[in-house]
């Protein structure tokens, strides 16, 4: 008689059946990668933009001119990549600052369960592009 042995618990990072995760993806676990992801596009690309911005300034009229025409039209307004920058720097900033509050909520100890942790994430989606949305529409206003 074969003796039967329970089964054992898998390990959650296991894979089950034909590449089935054990945990359901959802946004808390997408805001999560988005924190560091937006932390590292603003560290690298925004310091790699302020000192050139700096060391424009500081190598004379020549060197700026040739920054600003990067980013803009020779009619002052910015160009696509003028947009694609300040979108994706402002956006960055924006989702980061919105996780970084949702953070600062979960260390004083609320917004643990499960259907409240979803709504806050999916806040911090939304109002990432809202915020966004709105700043380069001010932008435009002004």
């Amino acid at each position: 008689m074969a003796s039967r042995t329970p089964a054992r618990p898998k390990s959650p990072h296991l894979f089950a059946g034909f590449l089935k995760l054990h945990y359901a993806w959802g946004p808390h676990m997408l805001v999560s990668i988005l924190h560091r992801a937006t932390g590292t596009v603003m560290a690298t690309l925004g310091t790699v933009m302020l000192v050139w911005w700096l060391a424009a300034l500081a190598g004379g009229a020549e060197s700026y001119a040739t920054f600003r025409d990067v980013f803009t039209t020779s009619a002052g307004h910015l160009n696509i990549i003028g947009w694609l920058v300040g979108v994706m720097l402002s956006w960055a900033f924006f989702t980061h600052m919105l996780n970084g509050i949702r953070h600062l909520v979960m260390d004083a100890g609320a917004a643990f369960e499960l259907k409240r942790n979803k709504m806050f994430s999916l806040v911090v989606l939304v109002g990432g592009i809202a915020l966004t949305a709105a700043f380069w529409l001010y932008q435009g206003i002004k």
